[in-house]
C-alpha cells in the first residue's frame, strides 16, 4: 500500500494525521479512546482526532 500524508496538526510524526492511499481510501492517525461505551467489532477501531485537523484538511483542499 502507498501511503501519503495529507494533513497534520504539527510536524512531528506523532500528531492527529490524515493519509490518503494508493487504494482510494483514507488512513487516520490519532488517539484510541476508551471510555465511549460503543461496541466496536473486534476486526474495527476507533480513533480520536481533533476537529481542527479536519477543518485544515478541508481548508487546504486535502480531502
Amino acid at each position: 500500500m502507498k501511503v501519503t500524508m495529507l494533513v497534520s496538526t504539527c510536524d512531528i510524526k506523532d500528531c492527529p494525521t490524515i493519509y490518503s492511499t494508493d487504494r482510494g481510501t483514507l488512513l487516520v492517525q490519532g488517539e484510541t479512546p476508551t471510555d465511549h461505551g460503543l461496541q466496536i467489532p473486534a476486526h474495527e477501531t476507533l480513533v480520536e482526532i481533533p476537529m481542527e485537523l479536519i477543518q485544515k484538511a478541508i481548508r487546504g483542499n486535502s480531502i
